[in-house]
């Protein structure tokens, strides 16, 4: 090696070994050559020179956008031209004398630059401020009752905690969680909020004569001052897969205004891992593909495109819910304590894996989602986005690998889950997982900036093959009714489910006469209409019996429009 540290010169390093890879992860063999760095100006050209003939392997530039990364001692990756490459060099003091090189030409100049602009392209950042500027979307989040209605219990059910003290609300928004912190009973907080939603939540103080308690600062955390410093940072810092948009950094950057023995809310979030099967989704998944095999679409020939395209789909990470049923394992959790956490720390988060299976049947691919905790004085609150929870506007996302395996119940699955922060605002998902003692593996890395939307508002159904006795048979069998004065003993199975008829009727003979059942009305534990709990006067009709409750069917049948039920407004 010749002057690695010397920018202006022309480093050379002798005798690496090198590999041009593939898109498809295939590569060129190994051969032997030098690498040169050369400046011109402000432009580094980038040569690797073949030992054997002399030509070059490989000619290009290195900018501060180039991306590589060293792995083990000796060993570097980089992302230039057309294909990667790695450089195995014949030292550990070579391979850093080369890291120490292309840090200096990578590097951003961080001179009169926030922490947050240092890590954040500014593309990302005008996208991300003009989103949350909208009140639309403070609507949308505001609207997500678990969320709003959790934070409100979490604060007051602690309000021991808050009463007299400073908070500071990161990213405040349009303001809520300030108002949650004065009905506990803060005297001051510091509503700190980046976009143009601070507008709106100085107005919003003013119209609520809160202007002296809820101080509104426009600014991002890392650039603005704050008179004093604070007992509580209270904030709503979650994105998908609890890490996504890099708020979270944010907040943890908010802990030097922090008093030390001052509380956070969120005080912990959890980030559970399982595998998952859906042979639905994985063939819906793969088979978006088939568009691009085409080969007269307006007479042009797009299948040189459906590889392409297909990798792309399969490295978008699905936002959507699902059946817990479709997990295959017990759930893997990697915990962050925002107390004791460092910025630093979320650049690259590693989370290994192990699972002993539960069910057989094919892995498809590595479902998420996040708790996290209110760690208050009095109580303890939690936010949970679960699959078996109440749905919220996170949802639920799932990674799918483009080569699923196969695994029996009892084997032992392991991998792991490396998410690696990019100035997006988000994470590249790196996900592995294998089948101990087989050499059974599959991978596959996802952009978590670039998810794919898919929950359609159903709810998820139940994975197929769950069933253990006949639905149909398991109901009626279950139940018996009789008209005109007779009963109706519904088991507790059903109590309190929703009955959906289709619009057909269904007759079952039971020992005390025939039942049918029609009509597209749904309800759950509410009659509608049509079952009032008391006749009226010279009523004759007919009577059911559910339990201890007495109904009749009214003479006044509910009005249908086109099949559909129409009730209290409301149409199907």
């Amino acid at each position: 090696m010749k002057s690695p540290a010397a920018t202006t010169d022309s480093p050379t390093f002798e005798r690496v070994s090198v590999r041009l890879l593939n898109e498809d992860g295939t590569g060129s063999e190994q051969e032997n050559g030098s690498v040169q760095i050369t400046r011109t100006g402000q432009v580094f050209q980038f040569t690797i020179t073949s030992t054997a003939n002399g030509s070059h392997i490989l000619e290009s530039i290195i900018s501060k956008e180039t991306k590589g990364f060293r792995f083990g001692t000796q060993s570097f990756t980089l992302n230039i031209g057309a294909h990667p490459v790695v450089l195995y060099f014949p030292s550990g003091n070579e391979c850093t004398g080369f890291c120490s090189l292309f840090q200096q030409i990578t590097q951003t100049d961080s001179e009169n630059k926030s922490l947050f602009d240092q890590r954040t392209e500014n593309a990302s950042a005008a996208q991300y401020f003009q989103f949350y500027g909208y009140l639309s979307q403070q609507q949308n989040m505001m609207q997500d009752y678990i969320r709003t209605s959790t934070y409100q219990s979490a604060i007051l059910q602690n309000a021991n905690e808050f009463k007299g003290k400073v908070v500071l609300d990161v990213g405040a928004g349009t303001g809520i969680l300030s108002y949650f912190a004065v009905q506990a009973g803060a005297k001051k907080v510091y509503a700190v909020e980046a976009s143009n939603m601070a507008e709106f939540a100085a107005e919003l103080a003013k119209s609520n004569n809160m202007s002296s308690i809820v101080e509104v600062i426009a600014g991002k955390i890392e650039e603005i001052n704050l008179p004093e410093e604070v007992d509580i940072i209270i904030s709503e810092p979650m994105g998908y897969m609890l890490f996504n948009e890099r708020m979270l950094e944010t907040y943890l950057h908010a802990k030097k205004w922090l008093k030390p023995g001052g509380n956070m809310y969120p005080t912990k979030g959890d980030l559970y891992v399982a595998p998952f099967t859906d042979d639905a989704l994985f063939m819906e998944h793969f088979g978006k593909s088939d568009f691009w095999c085409q080969n007269s679409f307006y007479g042009v020939n797009l299948k040189s495109l459906r590889q392409p395209a297909l990798q792309e789909y399969f490295k978008q990470p699905i936002v959507d819910t699902f059946d817990v049923r479709i997990l295959m394992a017990k759930p893997c959790v990697h915990s962050t304590n925002f107390l004791t956490t460092a910025e630093e720390e979320l650049h690259k988060i590693n989370i290994p894996l192990q699972y002993t299976m539960l069910s057989t049947g094919t892995l498809h691919g590595l479902a998420f989602w996040f708790d996290v905790g209110f760690l208050g004085q009095i109580s303890h609150v939690y936010l949970s986005t679960a699959p078996q929870e109440p749905l919220t506007h996170w949802y639920q996302v799932r990674c799918l690998l483009p080569n699923p395996i196969f695994v029996r119940a009892g084997q032992k699955v392991s991998g792991h889950v490396v998410l690696h922060a990019n100035n997006r605002q988000s994470y590249d998902v790196e996900i592995e997982v294998s089948v101990d003692g087989t050499g059974v593996r599959s991978s596959n890395i996802l952009d978590l900036k670039n998810p794919f939307f898919r929950y359609t508002g159903v709810q998820a159904a139940p994975p197929p093959g769950n069933q253990s006795q006949s639905p149909t048979e398991g109901y009626w069998n279950s139940s018996s009714v009789v008209l005109n004065g007779g009963s109706m003993n519904a088991c507790s199975q059903y109590s309190g489910q929703a009955v959906q008829a289709g619009g057909l009727s269904a007759y079952t003979p039971q020992a005390g006469g025939n039942v049918m059942a029609t009509g597209n009305a749904s309800y759950s534990s509410i009659p509608p209409p049509s079952l009032i709990s008391t006749p009226p006067q010279n009523y004759s009709g007919q009577t059911v019996q559910i339990g201890s409750e007495r109904y009749i069917i009214a003479a006044n049948q509910p009005q249908y429009e086109q099949g559909m039920y129409i009730s209290g407004g409301m149409s199907g």
